[in-house]
């Protein structure tokens, strides 16, 4: 049976409690413990599918189709451990799935209520696989104090108290602010925290705090006094370079050994850190750089690509050098010429998103990285992009668009070579969708199977034919437009089992322009780099010798 460990938030929103839940994870894993994390989240949307990443950042994949919260990509990026549905819930889907429930007559006519009904449910969700691993993590997302928070921290408040003792262990992140004009860290933010989370019957076990420096000694005493844990149970958690740091850093500051002296585990277990001295070192002695573009839609806030950024630092790892990202709005090429903005990079990055707003940009910057032999990869609607631009000015189909424009707008203006995806076939099933279904989680979700065709870049990269690769996505470049398009040079060198949706475009006599339908950054890794980012940027430091 499962030991739990819930990781709760304090004062400010945003201070890394999902790279803490990450770190800590890696860290039971490096000791010999399974592990698995999951979040839980307080806002009423079902799931973030269909939010904005202006709103939410990016919505990460799981092989079983769910879209979910970002932090789940850090877990799966740090542990290695694949996520699942259940690895992720948000109050919409808590009250979705009460309502359902008493609309059925579940609850036998009783008057539903937050206590006990939804505590129950979220209750029964922190329970699921709990018999699959040795600890279970739960990030509550939010802060102590939120109004939306309430029903899960009463419900982890109760749950610790039906189960056996020693079974559940709370930590808390919080943040000691440096006060610049009287030099001083305060700590009474984070004495407020635990004072709010003790009044609603949760104390914690673990502090961590974060802070721009070393906290000194004396106020790790104070914390440990006044919030009444172990001194040695107070963590600092101090900015980093990397992110890749942060097991490293989490251990020599106490933390995995704070978590099982929490739960009463001796002797615990050595770790093997091996494998983050190695992610440490690539990501501290990189042996070159270069530069790679990301053409998008929502630059202005990184975690919109968050994944995709995590990616490129991993082929860079793979390759021993550092990867800058020069961030670059696609809307900015509607009106002016590319070239001064990708000019000397070594390579180009289209990323995916929905509406029309920016396309034309994305098609302008995959026509100069074709026409300038410049390191191209498109990802899902980069791909779609990649193949229009092809069917305008390589192919004769000047007016080739994609239905999801015309449908914005409501009038056909193009030639759909990308059109509203209805059916498809997900194992052994075949799925149907109409245009008029709801937004939520009515795309091509999660993990379908892919064949590359033999002695293309692809299946050179992969080093095999046969691949799994995470969808997100509701239109399909039309096949029926295939013969034309390679006939201009455009390979289709990746198609589903039953070659009826294009997975993997390339130009046969390009050094490396690939477009895909998915979305490989999804499963990339710092100890296991996806292999096409990692192709990408060796494709970009040969291009770097030759800018």
């Amino acid at each position: 049976m499962a030991r739990f460990i819930f990781i709760t938030g304090g004062v400010v929103s945003s201070l890394g409690k999902g790279l803490a839940s990450a770190a800590l994870g890696a860290l039971l894993q490096a000791r010999g413990y399974s592990v698995r994390l999951r979040k839980l989240d307080p806002y009423l949307n079902v799931d973030p599918g269909t939010m904005s990443p202006y709103e939410h950042g990016e919505v990460f994949v799981t092989d079983d189709g769910a879209e979910t919260d970002l932090d789940l990509g850090h877990y799966e990026r740090f542990t290695g451990v694949s996520a699942r549905k259940t690895d992720s819930i948000s109050s919409g889907r808590i009250y979705s799935n009460v309502l359902e429930r008493e609309r059925r007559g579940d609850y036998l006519g009783k008057t539903i209520q937050v206590i006990p009904h939804v505590t129950n449910e979220i209750k029964d969700f922190i329970a699921i696989g709990e018999d699959e691993v040795d600890f279970m993590l739960c990030e509550i997302g939010g802060t102590v104090g939120d109004i939306e928070g309430l029903p899960f921290f009463e419900a982890i408040r109760q749950f610790s108290h039906e189960r056996p003792r020693g079974q559940c262990v709370f930590m808390h992140l919080t943040l000691l602010p440096w006060i610049k004009a009287s030099g001083e860290l305060k700590t009474k933010p984070t004495q407020h925290s635990v004072k709010e989370l003790r009044s609603i019957g949760i104390a914690p076990d673990i502090l961590v705090c974060r802070s721009e420096g070393p906290i000194p000694q004396k106020e790790r005493e104070k914390l440990a006094l006044f919030c009444n844990v172990r001194p040695d149970s107070v963590i600092a958690a101090q900015d980093l370079k990397s992110i890749y740091e942060a097991p490293l850093a989490y251990h020599r500051e106490g933390m995995d050994q704070a978590v099982l002296d929490a739960f009463g585990i001796a002797p615990a277990p050595k770790p093997n850190l091996d494998r983050w001295l190695d992610v440490a070192d690539r990501v501290n002695n990189p042996e070159g750089e270069v530069t790679v573009a990301i053409v998008g839609k929502y630059t202005q806030l990184e975690d919109a690509y968050k994944s995709i950024a995590e990616a490129l630092t991993h082929g860079g790892m793979a390759n021993r050098v550092k990867v800058k990202v020069r961030w670059v709005d696609a809307e900015i090429f509607d009106s002016e010429d590319p070239t001064p903005h990708l000019e000397g990079l070594h390579a180009i990055l289209v990323p995916g998103g929905f509406g029309e707003r920016g396309t034309e940009g994305k098609i302008k910057a995959a026509q100069y990285a074709r026409e300038h032999n410049v390191p191209y990869l498109g990802i899902c609607l980069g791909m779609q992009m990649a193949v229009i631009e092809a069917a305008r000015n390589a192919a004769g189909l000047a007016d080739a668009g994609s239905e999801e424009f015309d449908l914005e707008l409501g009038k056909k203006r193009f030639t759909p070579v990308v059109y509203h995806l209805k059916e498809w076939v997900q194992g052994n099933a075949k799925v149907e969708r109409s245009r008029d279904d709801d937004k939520g989680g009515t795309m091509r979700l999660g993990a379908y199977d892919a064949v590359l065709k033999d002695g293309s870049r692809v299946a050179a990269a992969y080093g095999s034919t046969q691949i799994e690769e995470r969808h997100r996505h509701r239109y399909e470049v039309d096949v029926k437009y295939r013969e034309a398009l390679e006939n201009a040079g455009l390979c289709f060198s990746g198609m589903s089992p039953d070659g009826k949706l294009p997975e993997i475009v390339e130009w046969k006599d390009h050094p490396w322009f690939i477009g895909v339908q998915f979305h490989p950054e999804l499963k990339s890794k710092p100890f296991e780099p996806h292999p096409l980012f990692k192709d990408f940027i060796r494709a970009a430091m040969e291009n770097s010798r030759l800018v």
